[in-house]
């Protein structure tokens, strides 16, 4: 499976432009099977969802309509807003405009996201061209038993707006997930400032070996692309069988 990632610049609360770019992005890297963008794409990361959060669905009638005309699935989460509620939800769309959903289940408390916005519950996985990937958000990243593999996913995507300032984590972190889940964990970061924070990205894809396969240049808005061998993470769970052994 063809998958892209896309590290961008976020121009804060402005939908308009921030999807422009990322058709661009999309145009400059054609025939993916798989485009997956940063945390709140379409927005930037905010806690105070008044004025940002989507209550239209504008974001998700994009990725729709994208997925369709490229044939392809588009992966992203945006800040919105349903029968009174806010959620950081991440959707997973697919080539037939179908949408599957995830809300952040670990709202970021140091920075008040959990104030205003309703955590998820419900872990979720998405099956796509043969692989199962699981869907979290930024500070779900610190919590290794909701990701815990069961033996029920191949990937992980993790977006996210992770400041430069906890950038080693983010690193070490994506990289524990992958080797304790045996499975392929992609990263995806912005550029770039907000009102709050300043962000150099760190969006990466590793294999299920802990190694990185490859990764954006530092604080440039930049894509990566990578194949996704099912073949090899079988016969490498076949070989080394360690989530028979895990704690359950």
């Amino acid at each position: 499976m063809k998958t892209t990632l896309f590290q961008t610049d976020i121009v804060w609360g402005n939908p308009d432009e921030n999807i422009l770019r990322i058709e661009k992005l999309i145009d400059e890297n054609p025939s993916s099977d798989l485009y997956v963008l940063p945390e709140m794409f379409s927005t930037g990361f905010a806690t105070e969802p008044e004025g940002i959060a989507e209550n239209d669905q504008q974001s998700l009638k994009w990725m729709r309509k994208t997925a369709m005309k490229h044939q392809c699935a588009i992966a992203g989460s945006v800040a919105t807003e349903e029968d009174g509620k806010y959620y950081n939800r991440f959707y997973f769309v697919k080539p037939d405009g179908s949408e599957v959903h995830y809300d952040k289940h670990h709202l970021f408390t140091y920075g008040g996201e959990h104030k205003c916005f309703t955590a998820g519950e419900e872990r979720v996985i998405v099956e796509y061209k043969g692989v199962r990937i699981l869907l979290q958000v930024c500070y779900d990243l610190r919590f290794p038993i909701f990701a815990r593999n069961h033996g029920d996913y191949d990937m992980a995507l993790y977006v996210a707006s992770w400041p430069t300032v906890r950038l080693d984590a983010w690193d070490i972190l994506l990289h524990a997930r992958a080797v304790e889940n045996q499975c392929y964990v992609m990263g995806v970061d912005r550029t770039g400032d907000d009102p709050a924070c300043s962000y150099s990205g760190g969006t990466k894809a590793i294999d299920p070996w802990g190694k990185t396969i490859s990764e954006c240049k530092a604080s440039q808005v930049d894509a990566i692309t990578i194949d996704i061998n099912m073949q090899t993470l079988e016969d490498f769970r076949k070989k080394f069988p360690v989530l028979n052994d895990g704690d359950f």
